[in-house]
């Protein structure tokens, strides 16, 4: 693997942002038939557009579309597959306070890659008017967590309909996702980042006691994982830059899991095969630092050390002591700084103004400067 750095400063952040209001109307006109898709394509492309040179003004060198094509952070992408299907389940997911929409993806058949998937077309779009000067970023949801969806609740009959050999599937899984990124490699990505819930689910003894139900084992689920991870990700070009993220559940400013990463740590961060780590630090949920002693010493952590989840902007200081506290386990140059996760993981975003976002990479920036420089 090549260690390299695609950003000029030590300021980042995860991905997606607030949906304009534009942009949300459009969406609900399409979907009542009131515009045609090539309409609704028109205005993203022109949010998408604005979105990128505020990025480039706001100082990020790593550059995203906001994830503005999406509805979800993940599902979209898993609909793109051969293989996988849109469906409606009874309910949707559990966050504290709140249940989203039903939206799942469930198998109708083998997976396979898809030269055709949705994403080509959007990552050309973002390296097009990204430019040289900037890195154009591109995000997936992980394998590990299409596998969590498809074995969802009732989703698992689908499953056994087309897979016998659960091999077979982790097989169809990895060969699919490796042909993605190898096609967006080929169109130009040099940063791909891999958004993952699971390993943060698995820190949270009672989520998993409602997906997986009272007798599931965490290190069978942990070996699983990483495995399906890993699997994509074998064999890629040395100058893709690999990171991860890793969250704890982020829908409309609430959450669905809790606990620190030391029942993940000793696999997640010592074996799975991505160079960068994008870590929730925002709040008591996340737990201490101390688990990054797993991370080896050739890879790089984001510390997501503010929220995204509300407009309160922290007090500096603050950050700047916890940030030194971290370097009790990692060397600050291999560290950087960043939100805990997306202002918008769905289209509904987080309850904050686009103001406020842009208020919270401001201070990220004041920060950056202040200990790196």
């Amino acid at each position: 693997m090549c260690i390299h750095s695609t950003t000029k400063n030590k300021s980042d952040v995860v991905g997606s942002f607030l949906r304009p209001e534009t942009l949300k109307k459009a969406r609900e006109q399409f979907a009542k038939n009131e515009v045609s898709a090539s309409e609704l394509k028109k205005i993203e492309d022109e949010e998408i557009a604005k979105l990128i040179e505020k990025q480039k003004q706001s100082g990020l060198n790593a550059i995203t579309d906001g994830e503005f094509r999406r509805s979800y952070w993940h599902l979209d992408f898993f609909w793109g597959l051969d293989g996988i299907e849109h469906f409606l389940k009874d309910r949707g997911y559990l966050f504290q306070g709140e249940e989203t929409r039903k939206d799942s993806a469930r198998l109708s058949g083998k997976i396979k890659f898809n030269p055709n998937h949705p994403v080509f077309d959007s990552f050309l779009f973002l390296k097009e008017h990204v430019g040289e000067d900037h890195i154009a970023r591109q995000s997936i949801p992980a394998p590990a967590q299409l596998y969590a969806e498809l074995v969802r609740g009732d989703n698992e009959e689908y499953v056994k309909k087309y897979y016998s050999d659960q091999e077979e599937l982790f097989k169809d899984i990895a060969e699919a996702y490796q042909q993605t990124i190898l096609k967006l490699y080929d169109l130009g990505c040099r940063d791909l980042k891999i958004d993952d819930c699971t390993w943060a689910m698995l820190c949270d003894a009672d989520f998993w006691k409602t997906m997986a139900g009272e007798g599931f084992d965490r290190n069978d689920l942990k070996e699983t994982y990483l495995k399906l991870n890993n699997s994509a990700l074998e064999n890629l070009p040395e100058d893709l830059r690999l990171s991860t993220h890793v969250c704890r559940g982020n829908y409309h400013s609430t959450w669905a899991a809790s606990g620190g990463y030391e029942p993940v740590a000793d696999t997640l961060f010592a074996k799975e095969a991505v160079e960068n780590f994008y870590l929730e630090f925002d709040d008591d949920r996340s737990g201490d630092f101390e688990p990054l002693r797993f991370v080896p010493k050739d890879k790089k952590v984001v510390l997501g050390l503010l929220t995204s989840k509300n407009a309160t902007l922290e007090n500096k200081q603050v950050i700047i002591d916890r940030i030194k506290e971290a370097t009790q386990y990692v060397d600050l140059e291999r560290l950087s700084l960043s939100p805990q996760c997306g202002f918008a993981s769905t289209e509904e975003g987080n309850i904050l103004t686009e103001e406020d976002q842009w208020k919270k990479i401001e201070l990220i920036n004041e920060i950056s400067q202040e200990v790196w420089g």
